[in-house]
């Protein structure tokens, strides 16, 4: 869903996820300060600027948590909770990033789908996105790149897998199917190689869920498959035990099908034996690979391949080495 910058604005908000509202920031801060225009890049807000945001709610462990209230009204403050503007009541936060900005809400974004309609609706991230086909498919073999918690690595990892297989000549589809509404993660992996690189955003969904994760997930994957990808990495955002609906994919028997590898990102060596244990037991899964800080040196690899009896490989330190290791892993499923 587009805007542009003159548009116009109704006083009838409808208070649920997805809907995109006006609002005026209120408050100065250093960090965690700046918001994604609409082409990916991070602008600066200041005391009084005018910004476009989505309704949505978060629980992030290095950021904000939030929801969307029952009611909203002209003049009410809410909070900004991602870069990506996410608007909702913040009801805690990290205080590595502080107070969030104060967003009073100035009306409901309007559209005109009609040429001749003067009255518009309320404008929505689900106008215009991607339709979603359920029917998984399995013969296009997925690298599923997931972590033991936000910031271990995973779209780092996501990224040199995608630049190692475009070289060695493949059609990547890259792809986010988990956490809140941010361009960031899948422009770097544009930026890295993939031919299409979509998130759940494109799918309409502004924070994914239990509810929500598994039908986006295979709708993501079967459309890029259906695209023409010959392979595709898909990063699971947040961690494998966090609140956007990770399990519920990790769960899901015939969305395994189609994994030709699994990638984990770990901060730290604890992490990593208890991502083995997590994926064991209670998802009958193995680990292919672990990567992140967890083997930003050797005393984290030597931990994982000694003690998990796991490959470990730095995805940024060693991109080579991960990638045609991950490609033999998916070879298998081309």
């Amino acid at each position: 869903m587009r805007v542009g910058r003159d548009l116009r604005v109704a006083p009838a908000i409808t208070a649920r996820e997805g809907y995109l509202v006006a609002g005026r920031i209120h408050g100065t801060k250093s960090v965690y300060n700046q918001i994604e225009d609409v082409h990916g890049r991070m602008v600066t807000l200041h005391d009084g600027d005018v910004i476009v945001g989505v309704l949505g709610h978060r629980n992030a462990l290095h950021g904000y948590s939030g929801y969307v209230p029952e009611a909203i009204t002209v003049g009410d403050r809410l909070h900004l909770l991602n870069l990506g503007g996410v608007i909702g009541v913040c009801t805690s936060q990290n205080p590595e990033v502080g107070k969030p900005f104060d967003v009073e809400i100035l009306g409901a974004v309007l559209t005109f789908p009609d040429f001749e309609d003067r009255s518009g609706v309320p404008a929505h991230i689900g106008m215009n996105a991607i339709a979603l086909r359920e029917e998984p498919r399995t013969d296009v073999p997925v690298a599923f790149v997931a972590g033991t918690c936000m910031n271990s690595g995973k779209t780092a990892a996501a990224s040199r897998l995608i630049r190692y297989l475009s070289r060695e000549g493949m059609t990547v589809g890259g792809c986010k199917l988990t956490g809140v509404s941010l361009r960031r993660d899948t422009l770097s992996m544009m930026d890295y190689g993939a031919k299409w690189a979509v998130s759940f955003t494109d799918a309409g969904v502004v924070t994914t869920s239990p509810e929500t994760s598994k039908r986006v997930a295979r709708g993501l994957v079967r459309y890029l498959a259906d695209a023409g990808a010959q392979v595709i990495v898909a990063e699971l955002g947040d961690g494998i035990l966090g609140e956007y609906g990770v399990q519920a994919i990790l769960g899901d028997a015939e969305l395994m099908k189609a994994a030709g590898a699994i990638v984990m990102c770990a901060n730290d060596p604890v992490g990593a034996w208890g991502a083995q244990r997590v994926m064991t037991e209670r998802f009958g899964l193995g680990i292919d690979v672990v990567t992140g800080p967890a083997t930003d040196n050797a005393v984290g690899t030597g931990f994982v391949e000694r003690e998990l009896k796991l490959s470990a490989i730095n995805a940024r330190t060693h991109p080579e080495e991960f990638g045609a290791f991950v490609a033999g892993r998916l070879s298998r499923g081309l």
